[in-house]
């Protein structure tokens, strides 16, 4: 019981939400840039913004209620039963570019989304790297 409240409170299903969020984000992206010469595709996309909008309630409710952290869905992003984060990326409005093949990628934009990515991920893979080194020196007694 205590392990469970232990993994299941505070900051380390918002970690699990938020990797799940940039790996599917990531996979979204690389298929952006792989299709870029595909005649006729449209980019698909995910709002950052409102994936952490939705992920900040979600944890300020858990703590207020004291329940466990549930992500209020949108049309790209929802949790299934068992609380796993289920991604729905939606297609990019041409904007102001449309080429002349009919796609509407721009590479450099993708890339760039890449790498702000991957600093996302890395940077939550080294909190919760963090947090497990915590618990195993708690568990084992140790302060190395």
């Amino acid at each position: 019981m205590f392990f469970s409240d232990m993994v299941n409170s505070g900051t380390l299903p918002a970690m699990e939400k938020m990797l799940a969020y940039t790996e599917a984000r990531h996979r979204m992206l690389t298929e952006n840039v792989a299709n870029a010469d595909t005649p006729g595709y449209a980019a698909k996309q995910l709002d950052t913004k409102e994936f952490q909008h939705a992920l900040r309630a979600a944890i300020d409710t858990g703590k207020k209620d004291g329940t466990e952290l549930q992500v209020k869905g949108s049309r790209q992003f929802r949790q299934d039963e068992q609380g796993h984060l289920m991604v729905t990326p939606t297609t990019e409005p041409a904007g102001n570019i449309l080429f002349h093949d009919h796609t509407n990628v721009r590479i450099e934009e993708q890339m760039a989304m890449l790498a702000e990515n991957a600093m996302m991920h890395q940077t939550v893979t080294e909190l919760l790297r963090g947090k497990f080194e915590s618990m195993l020196k708690a568990i084992r007694g140790t302060a190395r």
